[in-house]
């Protein structure tokens, strides 16, 4: 949107004349969860409304992320996979392969083929192809969408006694209802009635988690894998940083901090030459702005095409890669809370970004000749984004602001270390957060913070209580998409299947309030699942009861959790689901003697079976180095953790005579696996 159209709309905010809808649910927010809650609500009987700021349907889902984050598609049902359906059906149509023949497609998508022939389901599209599915889902149900509908979140919004009566947008255009679904990626309808929010990252401690707040030592990926000099004269550090460095230490390992994860566009190219746009050069262009990067590609890096993630059609879906990329790192910190203007210019500033990297790398001299050959092969695609110079009209705003309600989603919910009771949808993909900032480390060399790809170690549910506000703060708001959760499990939620899958679960707790006459917390729960189960969802993978860890309780003798024994060296939380307690703890395979846990405990003179626990796998170390020690007695063991244990979580390594301090210390030296 141009700030041409931004004034427009705030100057036609004192001139329109006041105009009243009056559904029963109003749907705020035009993304996928919003198509898809309205469409839910409209298939339970109950007249809905759909508008938001957005001028096309689906968010991200149609303006570029075609290359689907689906994790584990078996638990992505409902109307979600319904959507991933009529994608099958569009492209079973030869009419739909213009630029390329099906069969020269392939078949690759993110973690799953990209067209799976047995459940009928395609998982990589081009934009165009979306957006048209989310038109046709609309207009098959009647549903009225009302588009650049902006809310006027100074004082468009109503509420009384704890309850929106209405919302009016800049226009004046007046909504009221009985429940509102507030499904934007922002959550202004949530921030502006009154609901508790948070923006930034949690410290680990907050919620008991691990990888929250600052991390540096785990963002190993898309980093500097060279030293590269982060300063204007390359070793002076008075003649000032490269532009998009920070200034400043990155801060306390594990603390929170107000930062946000890096946003991007997620850009549409294509090398058909029939259907290739040149890469625009943008007014502002200053090739400084990629030094750091420039010195990145010198020192030898040459990964910078290796994203080019393939849709139908010659076309890609192409994200961020690499330690200097498409994600602006740090360049987005107003935007959660700014202003619509101020959104914007992050926004345009983004644009001018990424378009001046592509730009450098396909026309500076300095950048190698392979890079520039090879991105000068792309270009943006001719047939997509019409109406916005072949540019994205959505960027990929990562995450924003987060609701602080009585359920809060964490870390240890996805692990499956704490039960999820009333699940209401799921997610299975990696907690994923993108780097946050740049920074100057102690080696005087450039150096990114934040990433985090962790396997939570399989599906996991979403609990019903997260998109549900606080009952004091509002009782007729549901929020699938700023949902109550810690940052760092909003990394692995935030995907565009889940948002779909709980758009759906919200919609239909709404009408299953209003049949009942109650307010969105009051909803029976018992009720709200079957009918999301007769609806398709799937509320638990299969054989999952729900936490996955045997209890310290359920276990005889004296126990000695991984959480109490003192450990040193870089221990790595892993994505297993079984266990003891509440996690699972690996040394990344390094096998160096880094890595030593030393469990500890007093004991009565007694014979004691001494037992390890761990969770076999063929990737585990075949030669695990396991000492005991008692007084001046000291055995050792070698444990084969390929091997399934003597009783399914514990093996045995001997039957022995002790007492007093004793400790068991495992080590990595040596370690093969």
């Amino acid at each position: 949107m141009s700030h041409a159209r931004l004034s427009s709309l705030l100057a036609a905010a004192t001139l329109a004349a006041c105009s009243v809808s009056r559904p029963e649910v109003v749907v705020y927010g035009c993304t996928s969860a919003g198509v898809m809650a309205a469409v839910q609500a409209q298939r339970m009987g109950r007249s809905v409304v759909l508008l938001g700021p957005d001028r096309h349907l689906g968010g991200l889902s149609s303006s570029g992320l075609g290359w689907t984050d689906s994790g584990d598609k078996a638990v992505i049902g409902g109307l979600a996979r319904a959507f991933y359906a009529r994608i099958f059906t569009r492209y079973a149509d030869d009419a739909a392969w213009r630029w390329q023949r099906r069969e020269d497609y392939g078949n690759r998508g993110q973690g799953t083929p990209a067209i799976d022939g047995d459940a009928r389901t395609m998982w990589t599209f081009e934009p165009h192809v979306a957006e048209a599915v989310f038109e046709a889902l609309v207009e098959e149900h009647r549903i009225p969408v009302y588009r650049e509908a902006w809310l006027d979140r100074a004082a468009g919004v109503e509420v009384i006694d704890g309850r929106i009566r209405s919302i009016t947008t800049l226009a004046g255009e007046r909504f009221a209802g009985d429940v509102f679904i507030d499904a934007t990626y922002e959550g202004d309808l949530m921030a502006a009635a009154g609901v508790s929010y948070t923006v930034g990252r949690e410290s680990n401690e907050t919620y008991g988690e691990t990888l929250n707040g600052v991390q540096t030592a785990r963002a190993r990926h898309h980093q500097f894998d060279r030293p590269v000099d982060p300063y204007v004269v390359p070793g002076d550090p008075s003649s000032g940083l490269l532009p998009r460095i920070h200034e400043g230490p990155p801060g306390e390992e594990g603390r929170g901090d107000h930062r946000v994860q890096a946003y991007c566009f997620r850009t549409c190219m294509t090398d058909h030459p029939d259907n290739k746009v040149p890469w625009p050069k943008p007014a502002d262009y200053d090739a400084q702005q990629y030094e750091l990067l420039l010195r990145h590609l010198l020192a030898g890096w040459a990964g910078t095409y290796r994203k080019f993630d393939p849709i139908p059609n010659r076309k890609t879906d192409t994200n961020n890669h690499g330690a200097f990329s498409f994600d602006n790192i740090g360049a987005n910190y107003g935007y959660p809370d700014g202003g619509y203007a101020e959104r914007q210019a992050i926004v345009a500033e983004h644009r001018a970004y990424q378009q001046g990297l592509l730009w450098f790398l396909a026309n500076d001299p300095r950048v190698p000749e392979a890079i520039q050959t090879q991105i000068r092969q792309w270009g943006l695609a001719a047939d997509e984004f019409v109406d916005n110079e072949h540019w994205p009209h959505q960027i990929y705003v990562r995450e924003a602001r987060r609701m602080v309600s009585d359920w809060v989603q964490t870390e240890r919910h996805l692990r499956g270390a704490l039960d999820t009771p009333r699940p209401i949808g799921m997610g299975s993909y990696n907690m994923d957060s993108h780097n946050v900032q740049r920074y100057v480390d102690a080696d005087g060399n450039a150096r990114n913070e934040g990433d985090i790809q962790i396997n939570p170690g399989g599906p996991y549910p979403v609990d019903f209580g997260a998109i549900l506000p606080k009952r004091a703060e509002c009782e007729n708001l549901l929020v699938p998409v700023c949902l109550s959760s810690s940052h760092i499990a909003y990394g692995s939620i935030r995907m565009e299947p889940v948002f779909m899958i709980l758009g759906q679960s919200a919609a239909t707790a709404a009408a299953l309030a209003l049949e009942r006459g109650c307010a969105v917390q009051d909803v029976d729960y018992d009720a709200l699942a079957a009918r999301l189960t007769a609806d398709g969802q799937v509320l638990r993978a299969a054989g999952d009861a729900g936490a996955a860890y045997v209890s310290l309780d359920e276990l005889a003798g004296v126990v000695v959790d991984d959480t109490a024994a003192e450990l040193t060296g870089p221990w790595r939380p892993s994505g297993v689901r079984r266990g003891v307690h509440r996690g699972y703890l690996h040394d990344g395979a390094r096998g160096d003697g880094a890595c030593r846990g030393t469990f500890r405990a007093e004991l009565d003179p007694d014979s004691y079976r001494v037992e390890l626990g761990y969770v076999e796998h063929a990737n585990r170390a075949a030669s695990v180095q396991v000492e005991l020690r008692c007084g001046d007695q000291v055995r050792r063991y070698t444990v084969d953790q390929r091997r399934r244990p003597d009783d399914g979580a514990f093996h045995v390594l001997g039957e022995l005579r002790l007492a007093g301090p004793v400790a068991v210390v495992v080590t990595n030296e040596g370690a093969d696996g």
